[in-house]
């Protein structure tokens, strides 16, 4: 069996879009931005999908948002079968492979990242 990694991007591979393409067809990954925004308080796959990016790309957004999409990828990609044996991630993409790697919870992250924005 041939081993995987799942590598998280940091700040600044955000883009209006980010995740629609997963939340319209997979049920965990609408789970996981509906998560985010009930945390949030504000709805995150509205940001994520339809900007605008000034809005997207302040840093306290920023950061859960990508957060969203990234945990989202990951949790339909692990649905399907597809478990890393290891995980990393650049920068802001740490806290979501610490996510992955279940050293935290989701919750906390997200909370986590809008503080650190």
């Amino acid at each position: 069996m041939m081993s995987m990694a799942f590598i998280f991007p940091g700040q600044g591979s955000q883009y209006v879009g980010m995740g629609k393409a997963l939340h319209e067809e997979y049920r965990v990954a609408r789970e996981t931005f509906e998560e985010a925004s009930e945390l949030l308080g504000y709805d995150v796959a509205a940001l994520c999908f339809d900007g605008p990016k000034e809005e997207l790309n302040r840093t306290f957004r920023t950061q859960p948002c990508l957060l969203t999409a990234s945990i989202a990828a990951h949790r339909v990609l692990t649905a399907k079968g597809l478990a890393p044996s290891a995980v990393a991630g650049h920068s802001l993409g740490e806290y979501s492979a610490l996510v992955a790697a279940e050293v935290i919870e989701f919750r906390d992250a997200v909370l986590l990242t809008e503080k650190r924005g």
